[in-house]
């Protein structure tokens, strides 16, 4: 999955296709120019949009809090005296009701929660995912509109055909096939019409309602509503300017170049067709993420899939600090070639150094079992405040104990270090910084594609090699910037198992169907002490607050099984 740079291509500038249908020349891109000024004034719109208001938007307030109104006193009134997984469940399903009702912007911020597996409640996110394909299309006429209004010019004078009926249509945007002039097809992203300003309004309603739904409602109580719509913005600003997103696909592309990740591939935005609502982009052909059986028959390796998978967004992050915030199935497509198209960086996730930094030894730590050392990175990602004591959280997380099989135990599925870290550390009223909630959403995704392409492999062996690799191929910068000898790293194969809820010693691989079934065996005891009384369950100390019931509001006890 490697191509060589061409002295007369722009391959050696970012991992692109070997045949682009134009090449980039970043010094001739006219909608380059004052993008770092742009992409700082969206992001200095965020505190503003956010900041709850006296007086928000009088029609679109009362609009709200009738739809959501509503699904909060249906809930209370029948399905919250049911307790548990079926009154979350309820109360997702009506939530999830109200923001197909309300419209694109809260359908955005449902499919955002929808990848949130081990952030948010299951049965939240369960639900969250029926809202995937609840956008309509935006009728042809308005987009054909738009298109012309971008370019100022008819559309004929640009392309020789233009798709009426999208190939995907979402909620910020939709994206139509067509063909330019030289007969070169390509992808048109285009954004709805007038959803700027509908976007803006609908945040400075939510960051009015959301400090008023804390503790009110458990759902409302486990994901933080003020903390949430502050991510929200955060992610949507940069969504609604396709200029951002075309300087975001050129970066990454030039990541992986840098990194020699030819494994991934970025679809050219055109050199002059970018516009704030209209993008043209080179069109990839291939097969669906989920198309298992159409890669095998292709003579696909779809181990090799998660390997490249797995490496380039691992090296994305450490080294150069900048990954696709927004992993899914359909932001991915497998080349012809084995190689994995790479789509929609509207969500691209940018670190500081300190943050990237904290990455680093955080992979470090997690590979060689230092508990104390991953709190301390979590802290400076921003999860927990400058002046958290790291050895109190150690000693109030358990984090300090011998670890314990989760299937002796009424615990949620515990996915990997991380995720099992970051589930306890929200337990104690962390904030839920972007980087850190996007960077979870990918590994959850990926998680899931080792299910659908890989589920023999061996995980253990894996994550081994993928630290040792880090190691080997970065040992300068991991000296440099966090002090550790490379030559003195070791991986620890026990703490990686532990990793996974898995401490007996004569363990030697770990396979995700294995995983999976352990993993079943845990969803079956946490539906058995569901059924039980609170009185009976019994108390025992955990390294991670089991069933998702982690409060974000204030200091909580000590977690101990549901």
């Amino acid at each position: 999955m490697s191509a060589p740079p061409s002295d007369a291509s722009d391959l050696a500038l970012g991992s692109f296709t070997p045949d682009g249908p134009w090449v980039l020349d970043l010094g001739a891109l006219s909608w380059t120019r004052g993008i770092g000024v742009l992409r700082a004034a969206t992001r200095r719109q965020v505190p503003e949009l956010t900041k709850p208001r006296r007086f928000p938007p009088p029609g679109r307030l009362a609009v709200v809090v009738f739809h959501l109104g509503r699904a909060i006193l249906g809930w209370a009134a029948t399905d919250r005296r049911r307790g548990g997984s079926r009154s979350r469940a309820g109360l997702s399903r009506r939530i999830r009701q109200a923001a197909e009702a309300l419209g694109p912007t809260y359908i955005k911020l449902c499919q955002i929660i929808s990848s949130g597996e081990g952030i948010f409640p299951s049965e939240l996110v369960d639900e969250m995912k029926k809202c995937r394909d609840k956008v309509p299309p935006v009728p042809s006429r308005a987009v054909r509109t738009l298109v012309e209004e971008e370019l100022r010019r008819p559309i004929a004078e640009v392309f020789a055909s233009f798709d009426d009926t999208p190939i995907a249509a979402a909620s910020i945007a939709q994206v139509h096939g067509a063909t330019l002039l030289d007969g070169t097809p390509v992808v048109v992203k285009v954004q709805r019409p007038g959803i700027r300003r509908v976007v803006h309004r609908d945040l400075e309603v939510m960051a009015t309602i959301a400090p008023l739904l804390v503790g009110r409602i458990p759902i409302a109580a486990l994901a933080n509503p003020p903390a949430l719509v502050e991510l929200f913005a955060e992610t949507i600003c940069e969504e609604l300017d396709f200029r951002l997103e075309a300087e975001n696909m050129i970066d990454l592309a030039s990541v992986f170049a840098q990194l020699d990740q030819r494994g991934y591939v970025i679809p050219r935005p055109h050199p002059d067709l970018v516009t704030r609502r209209m993008m043209v982009m080179e069109r990839f052909d291939g097969f669906g993420f989920d198309d298992v059986d159409g890669m095998k028959a292709a003579g696909i390796d779809t181990h090799e899939i998660i390997r490249v998978g797995m490496r380039g967004f691992t090296e994305g992050c450490m080294v150069h600090g900048l990954f696709h915030g927004d992993l899914h199935a359909g932001n991915l497509m497998v080349l012809r070639d084995g190689t994995i198209g790479l789509l929609d960086h509207g969500i691209t996730a940018r670190m500081t150094q300190l943050q990237r930094n904290a990455f680093l030894r955080l992979m470090l730590t997690g590979a060689s079992g230092d508990m104390r050392g991953q709190v301390a990175a979590f802290r400076d990602l921003g999860a927990l405040p400058p002046d958290t004591d790291i050895d109190q959280v150690v000693r109030d997380l358990g984090l300090d104990e011998a670890p314990v099989d989760p299937t002796t135990m009424s615990q949620d599925q515990l996915v990997g270090e991380i995720q099992r870290a970051t589930k306890a550390l929200l337990g104690y009223g962390a904030r839920l910084p972007k980087i850190l909630m996007l960077y979870v959403k990918n590994l959850v995704f990926l998680d899931g594609a080792i299910a659908r392409l890989a589920p023999d492999l061996d995980l253990l062996s894996e994550f081994a090699e993928l630290s040792m690799h880090m190691a080997a191929n970065y040992g300068h910068l991991i000296s440099a910037e966090i002090g550790v000898d490379p030559q003195a790293f070791t991986t620890d194969r026990e703490a990686i198992k532990a990793s996974f809820g898995i401490v007996d010693a004569d363990v030697n691989t770990v396979t995700y169907a294995e995983l999976q079934q352990r993993r079943e065996l845990i969803r079956q005891r946490l539906s058995h002490n569901r059924r039980r009384s609170p009185s009976a369950a019994p108390a025992s100390k955990t390294t991670a607050k089991p069933d998702n019931t982690a409060s974000s509001t204030a200091t909580p006890p000590k977690p101990t099984p549901s």
